[in-house]
């Protein structure tokens, strides 16, 4: 029984590493086991998990008016990398991000 289940967790661990390199490269929204969302950029794929770039908020002074000129000065959006170990998502917890044109 137990040489099944060391199969099943082998099993599961390679489809969500096949399921990550599917998505390299690719913004995706990750479906987290506590319900939560974190979308970010598939970067790299690991045995202990998933690296993603995960953006964070550009415009902390959003309240504050002083700016110069006709329009507020445009910042360039952050990225920082995290890693993600696969039990902390739900499976099955990648979603590529919808872009609509």
């Amino acid at each position: 029984m137990n040489d099944r289940n060391v199969n099943q967790s082998t099993d599961n661990t390679q489809a969500l590493n096949n399921l990550c390199r599917k998505y390299m490269n690719y913004y995706v929204i990750a479906q987290m086991a506590d319900g939560t969302q974190m979308e970010g950029i598939v970067e790299e794929v690991t045995d202990q998990g998933v690296i993603m770039l995960v953006p964070e908020d550009a415009e902390p002074e959003a309240d504050s008016r002083f700016f110069y000129g006709p329009r507020p000065r445009r910042r360039f959006r952050r990225f920082n990398r995290f890693l993600f170990p696969f039990f902390l998502f739900a499976t099955p917890f990648l979603y590529p991000f919808p872009f609509y044109y």
